[in-house]
């Protein structure tokens, strides 16, 4: 059944607002409400989970971290057994520090399982709240699962799942928070509603204003948690942290928009200056092909001018050899149409 939140019914309320990191943590170290949330994003019965101590993200603000929280998770299977993954818990932050995160994950001794036959890792189960959207994916809840294929792309089933290749890979869910668009299909819809940033307080980010008709007043677990986030409400100092965070943020954003204006002016004197540049090579392959130009023509006038040389040895040798046998000048110059004074000359 699809519950409408937009037309609320119900009372208001004004719960704090959990894509705080303060908010956030103080709601997931409440081991309960840790089970209820994992539980509805992995379908799967989680039993009991374990906070990795010394996990936290850089809480202090220092330099830009993401935040993270790791979960060993006892999961039970539909046979009723039970098998240990690790969960890792991610908040927004760009895809290289998840990457960086994860590989410290696989590389981390503590995911090592020793067992009679083999050691493994871990199998694990990277989660992603993520603030913004991701590209044009329209569905607020993707699931990315490993398969594992044959030469002919054909779904291998036999031996799986497998330790050995659970540890190698992992799956991922990831949360576009932009994306939840207020209405409960189910249990994930109904656990990811206290995130829905649509139902932010007016007055005050920090705020979720929550409809309490929503939320089945027999259902302890969701109760649990509109409790406690009424408890962090309530909480001078969380408040206050609220306030770092939307400061810390405040400017990280104003960082980002003044690198993004000096990489916008950049690239426009990066533009000019190849273009101008494209000027300038145009006009050097101009004085290039006038030199191509004037080069010929110098070389034909050598080759005149060699000509015109060749032409006046040849004459000389003509004349010196008519004056050999005892003819005149003048009668040289009527034979060969040279002057008097050429032949002087020569």
């Amino acid at each position: 059944m699809v519950k409408e939140r937009k037309q609320k019914k119900g009372k208001v309320m004004v719960v704090a607002n959990p894509i705080y990191d303060t908010v956030f943590k103080f709601l997931m170290e409440d081991e309960r409400i840790a089970r209820t949330i994992l539980s509805a994003l992995l379908k799967r019965d989680i039993v009991k989970v374990e906070i990795r101590p010394h996990e936290y993200a850089n809480t202090k603000r220092e330099s830009l971290s993401i935040f993270r929280i790791d979960f060993a998770g006892t999961v039970r299977e539909p046979d009723g057994s039970e098998k240990l993954i690790l969960i890792e818990l991610q908040k927004p932050t760009e895809t290289l520090r998840f990457r960086q995160y994860l590989a410290v994950q696989y590389d981390n001794a503590k995911n090592i399982v020793e067992e009679s036959k083999d050691q493994h890792a871990l199998p694990m189960v990277a989660v992603y709240l993520l603030g913004h959207c991701v590209g044009d994916i329209e569905e607020p809840v993707i699931y990315v699962n490993h398969q594992a294929y044959d030469y002919d792309d054909k779904l291998v089933t036999k031996g799986i799942p497998n330790a050995f290749v659970d540890s190698l890979t992992h799956d991922s869910i990831i949360v576009q928070i932009p994306r939840l668009h207020g209405k409960i299909n189910n249990r994930l819809d109904e656990v990811l509603s206290i995130f829905d940033q649509t139902y932010k307080n007016g007055s005050n980010q920090h705020m979720l204003d929550l409809d309490d008709s929503c939320y089945a007043e027999d259902d302890v677990e969701m109760q649990r948690i509109l409790r406690r986030l009424l408890i962090a409400a309530a909480d001078v100092d969380m408040r206050m942290d609220m306030n770092v965070e939307d400061e810390y943020y405040s400017i990280i954003e104003k960082q980002d928009t003044d690198i993004l204006m000096k990489t916008r002016e950049l690239a426009e004197k990066s533009a000019q200056l190849n273009e101008k540049t494209a000027q300038l090579n145009e006009k050097s392959a101009q004085l290039n092909k006038k030199t191509a130009q004037l080069n010929e023509v110098n070389s034909q006038l050598n080759e005149v001018n060699s000509q015109l040389a060749q032409q006046q040895d040849n004459n000389r040798k003509l004349v010196k050899l008519l004056l050999a046998t005892g003819m005149s000048i003048d009668d040289i110059a009527k034979t060969t149409g040279l002057t008097p004074e050429e032949i002087n000359s020569m």
